[in-house]
């Protein structure tokens, strides 16, 4: 099929196949993706564009898994290690509703001795003494907590619900390609367990996010296998609210391309980013939301996916330190009125929103 087929397939809004979707990919004129990613985002979306307000509490950076692209993690015993007090947790959450935030997102490393009994009575407590929507475990996370507690997945999530768990996390993704994953997650669950997870949750009533973290060792077959498998399973369950698409930072781990070994690595540009962004607009036509990363691509380049498919342009975030330790850094320094303010710029209209999509007035 030619690329003008798939130009005149994507433009009336055809499901496009996965070789459709890396051709456009690997040979597309960007402008014209973006075009098309545009118009079907308004035909969804209208002109409206979502921001959240929230923290990312990293509860404990011990973790056993070892990634290479993670610059956060320690072992057990090493001198940076740190498990958060509930002291300090309930601290942070007050801050984060005195500034107007609505969910609170717990992400933390595979910890070695953490069972289900210990992210049940975090959630729980948090749950009782706080209203917020509570964002938590990312699937290795759960996939963890059900091999170390002797437990299946769904034994694990329906406790955490009864907990308080209001939702979960895309984290641990990457790329949903075993072969990439045997490279820079090698220790840590294979896609088939991340999505297991994620279609467990969806049965169990529990909504998710869906994540990729691109431009490292992936290249654009990867990342077209990685929307097929999301695509699908969207198609089993609708349990997916978001698909989120950021950035390898590279500063500080041991899969930066400076280092031996890592000849393989290409970092993503802009222009990469924004391609992506448009093509997932187009390919995952069963998702009605796409967020663009202001936290890894800074407010301009976020800004400019509002104009290449995306229709949420992410986080106040008040509080993050995985990607930040990695060199990223637009953590913190963003205020709702920043995010308001490059949305109407970009002639969209801003609504704050809640983890669902639901307007907050």
């Amino acid at each position: 099929m030619s690329l003008d087929n798939i130009y005149f397939k994507a433009d009336a809004g055809g499901r496009l196949s996965e070789d459709e979707a890396l051709a456009l990919a690997e040979n597309g004129d960007i402008l014209k993706l973006a075009g098309y990613a545009d118009k079907k985002n308004r035909a969804q979306n209208k002109n409206r564009v979502a921001y959240l307000i929230d923290r990312n509490i990293n509860y404990t950076n011990i973790c056993k898994s070892t990634c290479l692209f993670c610059a956060f993690y320690r072992p057990k015993g090493h001198k940076e290690a740190y498990e958060i007090s509930y002291e300090a947790i309930d601290k942070k959450i007050m801050d984060t509703l005195k500034k107007g935030g609505t969910r609170v997102l717990l992400q933390g490393g595979n910890h070695p001795d953490y069972t289900i009994t210990d992210l049940e009575n975090l959630v729980g407590h948090i749950h009782n003494h706080h209203k917020i929507h509570i964002h938590a475990f990312s699937p290795p996370e759960i996939h963890h907590a059900a091999q170390v507690s002797h437990l299946s997945i769904s034994e694990v999530i329906n406790r955490l619900m009864d907990r308080g768990l209001a939702s979960i996390p895309g984290g641990g993704a990457e790329i949903l390609v075993d072969k990439i994953r045997d490279r820079i997650s090698m220790n840590k669950c294979t896609a088939t367990q991340w999505l297991d997870v994620m279609q467990t949750a969806h049965t169990l009533g529990l909504k998710t996010t869906a994540t990729m973290m691109m431009g490292h060792v992936e290249r654009w077959p990867d990342r077209i296998e990685h929307l097929r498998k999301l695509r699908e399973l969207q198609d089993k369950t609708q349990g997916f609210i978001s698909f989120i698409p950021w950035t390898f930072q590279p500063e500080n781990t041991a899969l930066h391309p400076r280092l031996k070994n890592n000849e393989d690595v290409i970092l993503s540009t802009p222009y990469d980013y924004l391609k992506l962004i448009s093509i997932a607009r187009l390919y995952l036509d069963n998702f009605k939301h796409i967020q663009a990363s202001s936290l890894t691509q800074g407010i301009k380049t976020a800004q400019m996916a509002l104009h290449y498919g995306a229709d949420d342009i992410g986080s106040v975030m008040l509080e993050e330190h995985v990607v930040s330790l990695a060199g990223c850094s637009n953590t913190g320094h963003l205020t709702p009125e920043d995010l308001a303010g490059a949305i109407k710029k970009s002639g969209c209209v801003p609504y704050q929103r809640d983890s669902f999509y639901n307007e907050i007035s």
